[in-house]
């Protein structure tokens, strides 16, 4: 193929498409440019179907080369190994814009690996990610029906920019990564500091000429050089097979309203499928029984896609903006430092939090450079939770993926490190599940900071709803359930406060909405929003006074950065023996912060004193117990406080006369001194006569030699 260049503005910078000087053998290669952030996206098809499946078997893959950001990977082997958690959420945002524009029964293998080979440190190649994978698509012979625009839009200053830089996105208001084909908006990323739903259009608004230039550069790019698409056999059910299911299943399917649980629901549809079997195969029967599983489950959809629009009956009974019973706890584990459980209907989200000092922070090295995080949730998923038996594996892209979204929801309300120098740890255990987890996440974890005593802003609550579009009716669900998420065409998540969105996802298995349904939507979330808020305001509408006995309380003390050394002490000797001696944990930052955490707090104020004495400052007029250290003619000079010492003059020595100074102290002695004067050089003069009878009691009976 022809090496050909295509290039596009999009903001401060120019997006440059090149074909055919890479992975020429992939079916479509692309390398996209931002600024110096170069990506190679390649997709590949297998050339046979996939047997025994009725799925699209897509596999997206992101990966970053250390060596594009001029990095050698760390650690004992020097190469990359499994993804990171910003790989994976990469792939997942290039996966879910691109996967609803395949032909519905294609099962031949599809994989799609961008690959970062240069990174400037400015822009995130993750939205180019998903450019290069539309066009990648779109010249191949896969069958795909794009092209897709993306871009990334950041409110920094009450401005709209597209494609922000780094440092941009950290100050922004809201982030929001926005993917559309010429159908609409088709898959949406967000995150946001308690905006309005007005700011989102706004937003989405500012996003459609540069999708649109997107789009035209693509389809310019396909004319010239895309090939014809191939036409692969696409995986259907039998229309004979499909009408026998129909006329065995009349009627019955109607039953399904009828049930309150989804176990109810899966033990019908269980029965029927095996009532329906016995009756279609014998030992003349050619079919399978994945056929006529694929037949009853194209049976159901229909059936339950027509109920709720033309009859506007939903699979549990509900009306469309109906939520399920919640029920909000708190302070469910006697332990831990804070704990919420979150139950919507048949979804029940256990929160913990665990609060930790700045040792417990997760560097990240990534391309953009090292970065730490003091916040953070994550997601489990047990296979309990859904009545099954499988084994438990290393959490999933599907987990990392929802702890994120409810990590991104939640961070808004946390207060500043300043006001609050924890780490936060919030783990959500998702106990139950049947509609969306990743919103009963976010709402347990709200209930869990409050309830840990963490000064967060406010409460946050989250909602999914579904959308049904079926013979030119729309119908958009509140609190959608399994049944609804499956057989639905969107998956609409929404997070945030009373005063505005915190966070916002959404995928769609059609080929787009325009923004008067996203308007709409929104609406109805917020509807949803406020009354699940309401229902955890009843429980608890803000944190608790003070944090559980068993958290570590942390201290901050302002150390003069010349004191720093004296706290550390040679190698870290003298540090170390504070921590022993105590059990605490110590944390020094660059600004002379030393963080004190423990959660036992005599020990914490035994460290504590112990740094004070080493960072005291002399004060005239005040009573010391010191060390002589050395001996003069004219004097003795006695370490007082931490490498600081002062002379006492001969004459200061004794009230009487003396002769030798050895004659009153020797080195090593210990004897209480007086600070006397600090004169413009800082030099200490010292007395050891002026220091009374009681005052010298005084000190020895609560001597603390500084020696």
């Amino acid at each position: 193929m022809k090496k050909r260049h295509f290039e596009i503005q999009i903001g401060s910078e120019l997006l440059t498409i090149e074909t055919g000087g890479m992975a020429r053998q992939a079916n479509g290669a692309v390398m996209v440019q931002y600024g110096d952030t170069v990506v190679l996206v390649t997709c590949v098809m297998s050339k046979e179907p996939q047997e025994g499946v009725n799925f699209l078997p897509l596999i997206v893959e992101y990966r970053e080369r250390t060596y594009a950001a001029g990095k050698i990977p760390g650690g004992f082997f020097k190469r990359e190994g499994k993804p990171s958690e910003k790989e994976i959420l990469s792939a997942r945002l290039i996966d879910r814009p691109i996967r609803p524009l395949f032909p519905e029964g294609l099962v031949n293998e599809v994989q799609v690996m961008a690959t970062v080979l240069s990174s400037d440190g400015i822009y995130d190649p993750d939205v180019l990610s998903i450019i290069g994978a539309s066009v990648a698509l779109s010249i191949s012979d896969i069958p795909f029906s794009g092209p897709i625009g993306a871009v990334r839009v950041a409110k920094v200053d009450n401005k709209f920019i597209v494609n922000p830089p780094y440092e941009d996105i950290d100050k922004s208001s809201l982030s929001i990564v926005i993917a559309a084909s010429k159908d609409g908006i088709i898959m949406l990323e967000g995150q946001a500091s308690e905006v309005s739903q007005d700011v989102i259009k706004e937003a989405l608004q500012f996003s459609l000429p540069y999708l649109d230039k997107l789009i035209e550069v693509q389809e310019k790019i396909i004319k010239e050089i895309g090939c014809k698409k191939s036409e692969p056999p696409l995986y259907k059910v039998d229309s004979d097979l499909l009408n026998k299911v129909k006329k065995l299943v009349e009627g019955r399917l109607d039953e399904l309203n009828k049930m309150a649980t989804k176990q109810e629901r899966t033990e019908f549809l269980s029965s029927l499928s095996k009532e329906v079997k016995e009756k279609l195969i014998d030992k003349s029967s050619e079919l399978k029984e994945t056929d006529i599983e694929a037949a009853l489950e194209k049976v159901e959809k229909e059936h339950i896609r027509k109920s709720i629009t033309e009859k506007k009956i939903r699979p549990d009974g509900r009306s469309y903006e109906d939520i399920r019973p919640i029920d909000c706890q708190i302070g469910v584990l006697p332990r831990t430092h804070g704990s919420g459980m979150f139950t919507r209907g048949q979804t029940q989200s256990l929160a913990v939090v665990t609060l930790g000092t700045a040792a417990d922070e997760q560097m990240i090295d990534a391309l953009a450079g090292e970065t730490y995080k003091s916040f953070m949730l994550h997601y489990n998923f047990p296979p309990f939770s859904v009545g099954e038996a499988r084994p438990l594996r290393a959490p999933g892209r599907r987990e990392i993926g929802h702890g994120a979204l409810a990590e991104k929801a939640l961070k808004p309300i946390m207060p500043s490190k300043e006001k609050f120098p924890y780490t936060v740890r919030v783990v959500s255990d998702i106990l139950e599940s049947n509609g969306s987890s990743s919103m009963a996440s976010v709402c347990a974890g709200s209930l869990a900071l409050m309830d840990a005593g963490i000064p967060v802003k406010d409460a946050v609550s989250g909602i999914a709803l579904g959308l049904i579009k079926h013979n030119n009716k729309v119908s958009i669900l509140t609190d959608i359930i399994g049944l609804e998420d499956h057989f639905g065409d969107m998956d609409f998540k929404v997070a945030g406060t009373r005063k505005g969105i915190t966070a916002i996802q959404m995928d769609l298995k059609i080929k787009g909405i325009d923004l008067d349904l996203i308007s709409e939507i929104l609406e109805q979330a917020d509807k949803a929003r406020l009354i699940i808020l309401d229902k955890m305001n009843q429980t608890i509408d803000k944190p608790r006074p003070s944090l559980s006995k068993y958290a570590p309380r942390i201290k901050i003390l302002h150390v003069p950065p010349d004191k720093i050394g004296n706290i550390i002490g040679p190698s870290g000797k003298t540090i170390r023996k504070i921590i022993k001696d105590t059990g605490v944990s110590i944390d020094i930052e660059d600004d002379g912060k030393v963080l004190v955490a423990s959660s036992n707090p005599a020990s914490s104020q035994k460290a504590i004193d112990a740094i004070e004495d080493l960072i005291e400052e002399p004060e005239v007029g005040k009573i010391y117990m010191g060390k002589v250290v050395k001996i003069t003619d004219f004097g003795a000079f006695v370490e007082f406080l931490p490498q600081t010492s002062g002379l006492v003059h001969i004459s200061e020595l004794s009230n009487g006369y003396v002769k030798n100074v050895c004659d009153i102290v020797k080195e090593g002695d210990m004897i209480p001194v007086k600070v006397i004067g600090i004169d413009d050089l800082g030099r200490i003069n010292l007395s050891l006569k002026k220091v009374t009878p009681d005052e010298k009691d005084k000190l020895e009976s609560q001597k603390k030699p500084s020696g």
